[in-house]
């Protein structure tokens, strides 16, 4: 309320020039001035008691450039409006309320570029009085946006058809359960004659079964390694991350698949109706920089493992390495190999085709 305040400030100095010098005439313009301020003062400060600001989020959560729709209010009760302006940080410019109505409303809509917490700058309104003497301000808490890595589809490389190598890949190496031993043991009553070890039977005569693995443990495993290369680009960390959340939700959907985060001492299981998935899709926001998979976290797995990292890699991060059913997903071309699918601007190599001729960056 500058304003008014030196217009009461050159109304008191008129009113003492005026006793002082005994000068009727400056008592009039002197009272003027000072019910003039005292005047705007008290509609600035009466209207500031009765406006609100209201700020409306469609969703709080949101994925990757998906708008999300925000309507601001300005709300004033028992009195209109008066003269002010309202400003929202995603606003170009101030916007000018209606003088004489009760509400005025901005319908705004906003996308973010990147995962993580987001928290939006408050709208503010000032409030000034006709003769813009004062003036007064309110504002409306902030809030807060997560947004979640975008899950964009697999694509053959160099094409922007949808491709499904990473189908092929599991389908692949999915009968690697039913013949993958766990070891051998006493043969029970009712076990099939194609379980029975005969090589070990004719060795020591006795009869052993052969024993599988559990059929859980064939799910293939997504592997995030947010450690970056030099420099720390968070340009490279988001696309690992976008990979990992894609190559979740589509083997997820065909057949189920588990998530082993930075730090986690075991996988995470996402069945084909995704009931776990929010819950990790919100973990995948939130994860930073430098996080490392926890060594032999992969122990008694036989499903494919995808190897999604953050660095360009040429092979397996040590202490996760399988004989194989490795995939590796990186954000740059490894020379010498051809990809076998690209997500989320990550390419996709299967180890099991052979190896890398010429590495360009070492483990």
């Amino acid at each position: 309320m500058g304003g008014s305040r030196r217009l009461a400030g050159l109304g008191g100095a008129l009113l003492l020039a005026a006793a002082a010098l005994d000068a009727e005439p400056l008592y009039v313009p002197a009272v003027a001035l000072l019910v003039l301020a005292a005047g705007a003062a008290a509609w600035v400060a009466l209207a500031v008691r009765r406006i609100t600001i209201t700020r409306t989020l469609r969703r709080t959560t949101a994925l990757e450039q998906q708008p999300v729709q925000i309507r601001v209010t300005a709300t004033s009760s028992r009195l209109l409006l008066p003269h002010g302006t309202l400003e929202d940080p995603l606003l170009d410019a101030p916007v000018a309320l209606a003088a004489g109505r009760w509400e005025h409303t901005l319908a705004l809509e906003v996308r973010f570029s990147r995962r993580g917490r987001h928290v939006l700058a408050p709208p503010v309104v000032t409030v000034r009085d006709p003769f813009g003497l004062a003036r007064a301000t309110i504002t409306a808490p902030p809030v807060e946006v997560l947004v979640l890595p975008a899950v964009l589809p697999v694509r053959r490389p160099g094409s922007d058809r949808p491709g499904d190598a990473v189908g092929r890949r599991v389908a692949r190496d999915g009968l690697a359960p039913e013949v993958e031993l766990d070891g051998l043991r006493p043969l029970r009553p009712g076990t099939p004659a194609a379980r029975i070890s005969w090589a070990a039977y004719a060795r020591s005569g006795e009869l052993l079964e052969r024993h599988l693995r559990p059929d859980g443990d064939a799910r293939p495993v997504v592997v995030l390694d947010t450690r970056t290369a030099s420099g720390g680009d968070e340009d490279v960390l988001d696309a690992a991350v976008r990979a990992a959340a894609s190559l979740c939700v589509h083997l997820a959907r065909k057949q189920g698949c588990a998530l082993l985060l930075p730090g986690d001492r075991r996988p995470h299981a996402i069945g084909p109706g995704l009931a776990a998935w929010p819950a990790l899709h919100t973990r995948l926001a939130l994860v930073g920089a430098g996080g490392a998979p926890s060594p032999g976290a992969l122990t008694g797995r036989t499903g494919v493992v995808f190897h999604v990292s953050a660095r360009p890699l040429v092979r397996p991060p040590a202490g996760l390495a399988r004989a194989g059913g490795q995939v590796l997903v990186v954000p740059a071309a490894l020379p010498g190999r051809p990809a076998s699918f690209t997500v989320a601007g990550c390419l996709g190599y299967d180890l099991a085709a052979g190896r890398v001729r010429r590495p360009a960056v070492a483990s």
